[in-house]
């Protein structure tokens, strides 16, 4: 009697399976590095360039405003709009920075940029609520907003003395954002 050979079935070549894990793995990393970013400090091209160069009208003045008006003094530019629930959250901490600004002489620094709102809304919301801002200009149909990338209301900038954008804030302004985040860059852009 002769032995025939058991037949076994030929041995796949294990790399397909290495290279899968391999990038899984990689896929699985990218997602926890951006799970473990703050959502609020979105990359933005415009940081260290120069604020558009829009003249837009104000709320309550009927003279334009340009921004090439706010050269020599760092500004913090706040987006909002009546019909944002954000903007309402953040509303009272505006209101502190503005007297804050207001007690060591720098109030005109808190600038308003209103965006795609009815200027009967925007005005009945600062009555309402206060006007924090020295002065707000419009934004009715999301120009400006779309020079800057805008993702949505409200959004704060921080303007140094020659007119660069230095900081970006998306989402609503907070006591310790406002600390550790917009008062350093404002004094640093001075």
């Amino acid at each position: 009697m002769s032995a025939t050979p058991i037949d076994t079935p030929a041995r796949r070549p294990r790399w397909g399976l290495w290279a899968t894990a391999a990038v899984l793995a990689a896929l699985l990393g990218l997602l926890a590095a951006g799970m473990t970013r703050d959502p609020r400090e979105l990359p933005s091209v415009r940081i260290g360039k120069p604020w558009p160069a829009m003249v837009l009208p104000q709320l309550d003045d009927p003279a334009p405003l340009d921004p090439a008006q706010w050269r020599g003094q760092a500004r913090i530019v706040n987006l909002w709009a009546s019909w944002c629930s954000s903007c309402r959250e953040e509303h009272p901490a505006l209101m502190a920075l503005a007297a804050e600004l207001r007690a060591q002489g720098r109030g005109g620094q808190l600038i308003g940029l209103n965006y795609k709102d009815r200027t009967a809304d925007a005005q009945a919301f600062l009555q309402r609520l206060g006007n924090p801002f020295s002065t707000s200009v419009v934004d009715a149909d999301g120009r400006l907003g779309i020079e800057l990338g805008v993702y949505g209301a409200p959004e704060t900038y921080v303007i140094d003395a020659r007119g660069l954008i230095l900081y970006r804030h998306v989402g609503p302004l907070t006591p310790e954002v406002i600390r550790t985040q917009l008062l350093p860059r404002l004094k640093d852009g001075a």
